[in-house]
């Protein structure tokens, strides 16, 4: 069964990205980050690469590893393919130049729910209201799948380079949903023909705050469209575990990974980390507790003398 999922992995990515460690790149941990060797590559939220009127401006830390031959994704976080309204075109154009200016093989987006529709009528009361300012989840049912497509399609139409859909991590859901994440995730992904970036800390959180078990969970994803993958820390607050990426990844987010790679293979897998950066040692001793539960080659200095990899 593992070298059967194993291979199917690797056809749904098409090689795109290579299995291995990667990082979300931030400002905030681009010194840390430029002391790593044998990184598989690095994600970049879209939007945090601007374009002045000259073109998207690359922060020169990322440029470097990028000139080095490091592998960059755009990740996109406001697309809104979960909005009844079409695609926005000038936000769809930006994901597409932030991706060609760090060389991205691909770009991601979530399946999420961020605005509603139509232009603000000038003076309008409550514009505010339309804009969430959050990734919000959309009901798993057949009228979401029509409009998903629908929105993924015209982005896949407008990016020049294969798209991979995130799942997001949701503090509740909707009390009308008719299929379980997977079986939606599988029908949209067949209906469009996208690769999954699968975030193992989303699985976690969603099983774990409506009384499923991670691992079935897991398990019902389409696992052979992964392009790659993320992991990140979070905390139980209020009595709901919150994906912060703030936090240290817990045991239990490593042990899910573990059983992913031992399902599917090795994988493209990567940490988010958006805040709360800790000190360099800790930094690297989160990195290391990723590769080792992952299967991977350690990729924090001074590794090699330690005996990983």
């Amino acid at each position: 069964m593992a070298e059967a999922a194993a291979a199917a992995v690797v056809v749904g990515s098409g090689g795109l990205l290579s299995p291995g460690l990667g990082i979300g790149w931030r400002p905030g941990l681009a010194e840390p980050i430029a002391r790593l060797a044998g990184l598989s590559f690095a994600e970049v939220v879209a939007e945090n690469l601007h374009d002045h009127g000259h073109g998207i401006d690359v922060p020169a830390p990322l440029q470097e590893l990028i000139d080095g031959g490091l592998t960059a994704v755009a990740h996109g976080i406001s697309l809104s393919l979960g909005s009844a309204a079409e695609v926005d075109q000038t936000r769809l154009a930006h994901l597409r130049s932030a991706g060609e200016a760090i060389n991205a093989p691909l770009v991601s987006e979530h399946i999420a729910f961020v605005r509603s529709g139509g232009e603000v009528p000038a003076g309008a009361p409550h514009a505010d209201l339309l804009e969430a300012g959050h990734l919000l989840p959309v009901p798993r049912n057949q009228d979401s799948l029509l409009v998903l497509a629908a929105n993924v399609r015209q982005a896949q139409a407008g990016l020049g380079v294969p798209l991979a859909l995130e799942p997001i991590a949701a503090l509740a859901e909707w009390p009308d949903n008719s299929m379980t994440e997977g079986q939606f995730l599988s029908e949209l992904l067949d209906r469009t023909s996208a690769l999954l970036v699968l975030d193992v800390a989303n699985v976690y959180a969603n099983a774990i705050n409506n009384g499923r078990e991670p691992l079935a969970a897991l398990l019902e994803f389409p696992l052979e469209r992964i392009a790659y993958c993320h992991i990140a820390g979070g905390q139980v607050l209020d009595g709901l575990y919150q994906d912060t990426h703030q936090e240290p990844v817990p045991v239990e987010v490593l042990e899910l990974a573990a059983e992913l790679v031992r399902v599917a293979g090795p994988l493209p897998l990567m940490l988010e980390r958006d805040g709360n950066f800790p000190p360099e040692p800790a930094f690297f001793a989160e990195l290391d507790s990723i590769a080792d539960a992952a299967g991977m080659p350690r990729v924090t200095p001074g590794a090699a003398a330690r005996g990983a990899g």
